[in-house]
């Protein structure tokens, strides 16, 4: 094996050891910024407002806004530290607000309210879908959802996706017979796909947990759960393509 074959190979296997960790501080980084830049540092400007006002008042030491400033100041990491904190604290709190119902119903007012806007309210609404759907109670929504297989194309070539409901009523009585919508997610980006209205016998329900679908998409195929794999595979010396060689028990 030559120099460049090696370096080659000994380099691609860094990349894939070191690439998910790379990949998740990266994430954890912005999360951070996002955290900071969108609440913590006004949470830090409202702490040095309301320290000057009750010093003013007497309710606590005065001290000139410089100085309170500079105990604050953005550029300290302690400081940063205490507003990320104070505002996964704050978005922590605003959920247990939400969740109760005099708290759900002064939110939907003030939702309502926001709404008569126009430009909010040519927005909004498109934004809050995306994120209800991504964030809020996702599992809930997806608990009762069933893993199947159905072929959207011809060809015997299938397709994984969830059932995510039943079909709409004219296409049932169009096709005369159930009809059930799937949604077939693309990868890696499991969260974009397609949606096909198929009839229910014409999928095929899998014995995995919607979790182990969506890993299985993102990767691309190759995180399979064991007790789902059925085929080991290992690649054809004259055409380089998947050849399967053996099975394995499936228990």
């Amino acid at each position: 094996m030559s120099f460049g074959e090696d370096f080659r190979r000994f380099f691609m296997s860094g990349v894939a050891a070191l690439l998910p960790t790379l990949i998740t501080l990266w994430l954890l980084f912005k999360l951070w910024e996002f955290l900071w830049e969108s609440l913590g540092r006004h949470i830090i400007f409202a702490i040095r407002e309301i320290w000057y006002y009750l010093g003013q008042h007497g309710l606590l030491r005065s001290e000139p806004a410089a100085y309170i400033r500079e105990y604050w100041s953005s550029d300290s990491l302690t400081t940063r530290i205490v507003g990320v904190l104070l505002a996964i604290l704050l978005v922590y709190v605003v959920g247990v607000v939400v969740g109760n119902f005099i708290g759900r119903t002064f939110y939907h007012l003030a939702e309502s309210a926001v709404m008569r806007v126009p430009l909010i309210r040519a927005v909004y609404p498109a934004v809050k879908q995306v994120t209800d759907f991504i964030l809020k109670n996702r599992a809930n929504k997806f608990a009762a959802s069933h893993v199947v297989a159905c072929r959207p194309h011809e060809g015997g070539i299938w397709s994984i996706g969830l059932v995510t409901g039943a079909g709409v009523r004219p296409l049932n009585e169009a096709a005369g017979e159930e009809m059930v919508t799937v949604f077939v997610p693309s990868t890696p980006t499991a969260f974009s796909g397609y949606v096909l209205v198929v009839p229910r016998k014409s999928v095929v329900e899998l014995p995995m947990s919607v979790e182990e679908a969506m890993r299985l998409l993102v990767s691309g195929g190759v995180i399979v759960p064991d007790e789902q794999r059925t085929l080991q595979v290992s690649a054809s010396e004259d055409t380089g393509l998947p050849l399967a060689v053996s099975r394995t028990d499936n228990r």
